[in-house]
């Protein structure tokens, strides 16, 4: 005897969710806006300071730089300098073999992010904002040092570095715990630099700033290949 449609079993509907790709992560609503904004900031305290050697947060520089009252022999001083050489030749080897990394799992377009962000940015906004600002590093101080104070190139560089690394590394969850070992890095390096009497304190401030800036104008820029990687990781079709 034949089965009535109403008695044939419906086949089950079992929702299929779309891939999960976190990793690399989209920007931040608003990025361009934000990042053309502290750029702006940046570029213009740099124009302020060619005008004007004695800005208004010049008496808040002075009396920080007066409260680093430590010496070459301090073991603070050690601690600083490690940071220094972190934030010198290591800022350059670090980011290159994080792209070697990437560039081992088929990841080439994060790699590309990472070399812009955290090498090629370092060259094209903190060396015209030193010629920008031509600010006079502190007196006396305790490394060997080039000439423009403003802004920090090192703190640029690890700001930069720990931006880049958020976005290729980490999913979700763990990108908030990385922001918060990246702001105490990043707190760490501004202040061995005043430290060791290399910037001023706002120098420092306005490292990581336009590093900021920088990073959220690139990431938007990347976004479309960000997005491909990830749709790619998430469906294991990298090397495709």
């Amino acid at each position: 005897m034949p089965h009535s449609p109403a008695s044939v079993p419906a086949p089950s509907r079992i929702p299929v969710r779309p891939p999960r790709h976190h990793v690399p992560a989209a920007p931040p609503r608003h990025a361009v806006a934000w990042g053309a904004a502290l750029t702006l900031l940046s570029a213009l305290t740099g124009v302020l300071l060619r005008v004007d050697e004695h800005p208004f947060f010049q008496g808040l520089d002075d009396a920080w730089a007066r409260s680093m009252t430590g010496t070459p022999a301090d073991a603070a001083t050690g601690y600083a300098t490690v940071l220094d050489r972190l934030g010198g030749p290591l800022g350059m080897v670090l980011p290159l073999l994080l792209m070697g990394c990437l560039c081992m799992y088929g990841r080439w377009r994060s790699a590309l992010f990472v070399f812009t962000t955290a090498i090629v940015a370092n060259m094209l906004v903190v060396l015209p904002l030193k010629a920008v600002a031509d600010r006079p590093r502190p007196p006396h101080t305790w490394v060997l040092v080039n000439d423009g104070s403003y802004p920090s190139g090192q703190v640029f560089s690890a700001v930069a570095l720990v931006i880049a690394a958020g976005v290729v590394l980490f999913a979700p969850r763990g990108r908030r715990w990385w922001w918060l070992v990246g702001a105490a890095y990043t707190a760490a390096m501004m202040w061995s630099r005043t430290w060791q009497h290399t910037q001023w304190l706002s120098d420092t401030f306005a490292g990581a700033v336009a590093a900021v800036g920088a990073c959220l104008l690139l990431w938007r820029a990347f976004a479309p290949l960000l997005e491909t990687e990830a749709e790619r990781t998430a469906s294991d079709t990298l090397w495709q």
